[in-house]
């Protein structure tokens, strides 16, 4: 049986001055960690979803990744710091301690903020609002755990922060 492993974010936000938009995951996952950026399992959408959103070629390199994001005013972090978690499974997660969303948010203009997923939302709800009073939208999660819904149905749902 797998056991609880205590982990560290340990790879900075994806923000500039300019950055209007904020997506929020909930904790890198194993293979995130592994390369040490976000959205890093080959099966996780996130990258193709953005990509289709802004008529964007998809984005293979993690300088590529950062251009395509900082040109579109987006930038993206984790609602938590660390936790105890089995795996990459957010629902193991105990022991959670939020990021300093507040202070990104000091250094942006950033005025959306939407969550890839419920646990991010859940978690960014419960840690990060009461200090922020800023809402979040969840939007439908692109991990490869949600394949219920198809790519084209991902990015109708997250046309929202295009607006």
């Amino acid at each position: 049986m797998a056991e609880y492993l205590h982990v560290k974010h340990t790879f900075a936000p994806v923000y500039d001055e300019k950055s209007k938009i904020l997506i929020l995951g909930s904790l890198p996952s194993v293979k995130s960690r592994e390369q040490g950026f976000y959205y890093g399992h080959p099966k996780n959408r996130f990258w193709l979803v953005l990509s289709g959103l802004l008529n964007w070629k998809i984005p293979i390199t993690i300088e590529e990744k950062k251009e395509m994001l900082l040109e579109n005013g987006i930038a993206i972090w984790d609602v938590l710091d660390s936790c105890d978690i089995i795996g990459s499974s957010d629902s193991t997660i105990k022991n959670p301690v939020a990021a300093d969303i507040q202070g990104l948010l000091q250094k942006t203009s950033i005025t959306q903020i939407y969550a890839n997923g419920g646990a991010a939302g859940k978690y960014y709800r419960k840690l990060v609002q009461p200090k922020t009073r800023k809402e979040i939208t969840i939007l439908q999660s692109t991990s490869p755990l949600n394949c219920r819904y198809s790519l084209e149905e991902l990015i109708q749902n997250w046309r929202i922060i295009m607006q």
